[in-house]
């Protein structure tokens, strides 16, 4: 018995509708396994980026250095406190900031504060915090000193006027520098942050 030839005009193969949706589906598992989704990815500075170093250049920094005063200084906590004026812009902080860093390394910064580490052998500003506000009543060594003793300390046991968490919100910038600490001898930031303790301000954001 011969086999059964075939009939002309049957399809022989897979049909063409099976081919198109094969393909299609296999686009979808590739969209949808492979590349990553948009609101998967995170905005630098958004929550759970606390720690991002935010380039400078993108936050546009001033040349302009705002007119600023030294308010207080706490020898013990090597702090000192800064008011600007309230209509200072972010970018004002930014060149304030950097402006008392280029000074701090260049050891001509004594010529504008006054020491923190005077008799140091790393120099006049081995261990300091500026801390920046554009509030009068909030650049003051109260704030100083709550901000100094971190966001864990039993507030019953160092009372204060001004409360550390009302004092970090009105921060509008912070450089630190410490140069016994080998891994960060120092940074500076819009408004203010802990590293250590994962605490930060609202409009928190590192410079460097």
């Amino acid at each position: 018995m011969s086999e059964e030839e075939p009939t002309e005009g049957r399809r022989v193969g897979v049909h063409p509708l099976i081919v198109v949706f094969g393909v299609i589906f296999g686009l979808w598992l590739f969209i949808t396994l492979i590349i990553p989704k948009s609101k998967n990815i995170k905005a630098p500075g958004s929550g759970g980026e606390t720690n991002t170093h935010i380039p400078v250049s993108s936050l546009k920094p001033s040349e302009v250095v705002p007119t600023f005063e030294a308010t207080a200084v706490i020898p013990g906590m090597n702090a000192v406190t800064i008011l600007v004026p309230p209509a200072t812009t972010d970018s004002q902080i930014i060149a304030l900031v950097h402006y008392i860093h280029t000074h701090r390394t260049d050891g001509t910064l004594g010529t504008i504060f006054p020491p923190t580490t005077p008799e140091d052998k790393l120099g006049e500003f081995a261990i300091a915090d500026f801390y920046i506000f554009s509030e009068k009543k909030y650049a003051v060594g109260d704030s100083a000193k709550a901000l100094g003793r971190g966001a864990h300390a039993p507030g019953e046991f160092y009372p204060s006027s001004i409360p550390y968490e009302v004092a970090m919100e009105h921060v509008r910038g912070h450089y630190s520098v410490d140069l016994y600490n080998r891994n960060q001898p120092e940074f500076g930031s819009l408004g203010y942050g802990e590293d250590a303790t994962g605490v930060y301000s609202k409009h928190y954001q590192r410079l460097f």
